[in-house]
């Protein structure tokens, strides 16, 4: 595992620490790692978000009328439940 040395004000250290503290964190490493896998995933969630948006304003107007789009959403919650 590679090593990092970043420098952090006073209060930042604190609520780290504070973190740690808690129990849900072995120090303050796993507490980083954490915050970075949660940035990633975020991260991640809004660039496949972003892709389905570019796709569907690509992907030009429906022929179909908003109650057929609508009905076609409930079906397919019904076969996914």
């Amino acid at each position: 595992m590679a090593t990092m040395n970043i420098s952090i004000p006073d209060p930042m250290k604190d609520w780290v620490q504070s973190q740690v503290e808690t129990g849900a964190y072995a120090n303050s490493s796993d507490y980083v790692r954490d915050l970075i896998r949660q940035d990633q995933e975020k991260r991640n969630k809004i660039q496949a978000l972003q892709a389905a948006i570019t796709a569907g304003l690509q992907s030009g107007e429906s022929d179909k009328s908003f109650d057929d789009i609508i009905q076609a959403a409930r079906n397919s919650l019904k076969d996914n439940a």
